[in-house]
């Protein structure tokens, strides 16, 4: 059983490797990132025409601040690695949805707010995060 915050994150994190595996993408979980010096996303998956960069966040309120460093490292590390960087947000209960950086509101300071009601209407499911990469493959090799 799921206990706490930290174990809901990392069970939901898990949860999406076994997703992209399934799909056809070799991933790995970044166990503690965030937390060392340099950036780390907290998943990152390929199948040799995509490769991706995810920060997870798993919540039960009803949005979630996501602070600017965060996004920072996440973009450093996608722009280093030749990923796409996306943010993927799983609200208890509900699907994973994955975000567009480009579309978060930021707040005054230096945060970005993202809403459970801006997640499920403006972020993309699984299935459309991957057909939208699996249409751009096909456009490529043609």
């Amino acid at each position: 059983m799921v206990k706490n915050k930290k174990q809901k994150g990392t069970y939901a994190e898990r949860e999406l490797v076994k997703m992209l595996w399934e799909r056809g993408f070799a991933c790995v979980r970044a166990a503690g990132s965030g937390s060392g010096p340099l950036p780390s996303p907290d998943v990152i998956a390929s199948n040799k025409t995509t490769t991706l960069a995810f920060e997870c966040k798993f919540f039960s309120a009803d949005y979630i601040l996501l602070n600017y460093s965060q996004i920072a490292q996440l973009v450093e590390f996608s722009q280093r690695f030749g990923a796409d960087p996306w943010i993927a947000v799983r609200y208890e209960g509900k699907d994973w949805r994955f975000l567009d950086m480009a579309r978060i509101r930021r707040t005054s300071g230096e945060n970005f707010k993202v809403s459970k009601s801006f997640a499920y209407e403006d972020g993309h499911t699984f299935d459309e995060l991957l057909e939208r990469y699996e249409k751009l493959s096909s456009v490529q090799s043609k």
